[in-house]
């Protein structure tokens, strides 16, 4: 069992006064029921799963359901998608009235939530488990943040949040073993269970496509043949870390640019890919604008392709750029990640804008690392319309050192990783 950063936002946002409909969304098998229900233990819990109680709770009426359930956690709430209209009415009769919504059916749900709850429901998106609540071992163990959550919460003005002698301190080691086994099998916390060995946690990846497939059936109905879409997906993992090609992913799916486009939404929206847009405010003609396409979890991406081996190259840059994603995503912290690439191919893997200036990011799997793999991060100054505040080189090197004056090499583990609790090293 894992504590969740997110457990404390839930709470929080169920006792706001304009957010008393919650609607939690994510990938499947993230654990938003477990969240859920840890969080708000005294809470009614309505599943919408079986077809008996649905009936009986959508013939209900506004009234008698408020009067039944004036606080509830309601999943699987796409399967009636008439229930939405009477919460709807039920929170606007009672005042007091607040409901968390859950649903494995991402596009469905989301689609019925926007359509009935139109400024009514604040959405909140969980994220597969980052490596600082890796760390933990039940609800009660507090999540440590990460050294790239702290730096960023303070201004990343300057390295000192970031220093330290990684192999001096009493977490290093555990972190990189978390980061070892996230590059590999990704942040599924079932994947983290310590009671299964390697082959069956390739057993459950591989299952994991087939449930998804199969549960989502309903939302994919839409596409007359299935095959396309599933040629696209397995072309998109095999592109993972690339700009996004849609001419050339929709020649390989045997589908039009379009229909090739709204495959790739449906992946985005079911927490399987991310988009990191380029970067291109600057008027400079030698900037390319192609977003960097990425799949979400690394362990979904190697076994959709079979690949069990050492992950490096594009493997890891796209897990590192997840991480980087989850973790500010999930503490709601107010920056922008993009990609940069001029046409001279000259790229920084992240690009993350804060209110007061840029901070770049090159990403290498490598154990050593030189100032020649940094050499894409000088001289950026120029193409931004901010201060570039600092620049970080990430890597499995395990040392952390200064390649140039406002260039640092750092591991992923220590960047990524849980710091150490009060009196640690």
């Amino acid at each position: 069992m894992f504590n969740r950063s997110i457990a404390t936002r839930l709470i929080e946002l169920t006792r706001r006064k304009y957010s008393r409909i919650v609607t939690l969304v994510g990938a499947r098998q993230i654990g938003k029921t477990t969240l859920a229900r840890h969080a708000l233990p005294d809470w009614p819990y309505v599943t919408l799963d079986d077809p008996v109680s649905r009936l009986a709770y959508t013939s209900m009426s506004a009234v008698e359901w408020v009067q039944r359930f004036p606080v509830a956690i309601v999943d699987e709430a796409q399967k009636a998608p008439g229930l939405l209209d009477t919460i709807k009415a039920a929170h606007d009769l009672e005042p007091t009235s607040r409901y968390v919504l859950l649903g494995s059916s991402q596009i469905h749900l989301l689609s019925e939530v926007r359509e009935s709850l139109a400024g009514r429901t604040h959405i909140q998106d969980m994220w597969p488990l980052t490596l600082p609540e890796m760390a933990t071992s039940s609800w009660q163990d507090p999540v440590s943040p990460s050294r790239l959550v702290t730096w960023l919460e303070h201004g990343a003005r300057s390295f000192e949040a970031l220093e330290g002698i990684p192999t001096a301190s009493r977490s290093f080691g555990a972190n990189v073993e978390r980061f070892e086994q996230y590059v590999h099998f990704g942040g599924m916390p079932v994947v983290h269970d310590l009671s299964i060995d390697d082959d069956q946690r390739w057993d459950w990846l591989t299952s994991y496509h087939r449930t998804w497939l199969e549960r989502d059936l309903a939302d994919l109905a839409t596409f007359r043949n299935l095959d396309p879409f599933l040629r696209l997906r397995q072309a998109v993992a095999y592109r993972t870390a690339t700009g996004l090609n849609l001419a050339d992913l929709a020649r390989v799916a045997g589908v039009t640019p379009a229909t090739a486009q709204k495959f790739l939404r449906y992946m985005e929206l079911s927490y399987q890919t991310l988009l990191l847009p380029a970067w291109s405010r600057n008027r400079d003609k030698r900037l390319v604008k192609m977003p960097k396409i990425h799949f979400l979890d690394p362990g979904v991406l190697r076994s959709l392709i079979q690949h069990r081996g050492p992950s490096e190259g594009l493997h890891f840059e796209s897990a590192v750029v997840a991480e980087i994603t989850k973790q500010i995503r999930t503490g709601a912290l107010p920056v922008q990640l993009y990609h940069l690439r001029t046409h001279d191919h000259r790229e920084v893997d992240v690009l993350l804008e804060t209110t007061d200036g840029f901070i770049a990011l090159e990403v290498k799997s490598a154990e050593r690392v030189s100032s020649q793999d940094a050499r894409h991060l000088r001289h950026l100054e120029s193409l931004l319309d901010k201060p570039l505040l600092a620049s970080l080189l990430v890597s499995r090197d395990r040392q952390l050192r200064h390649l140039a004056p406002g260039i640092l090499a750092i591991p992923a583990a220590w960047l990524l990783g849980a710091m150490d609790p009060p009196g640690g090293h």
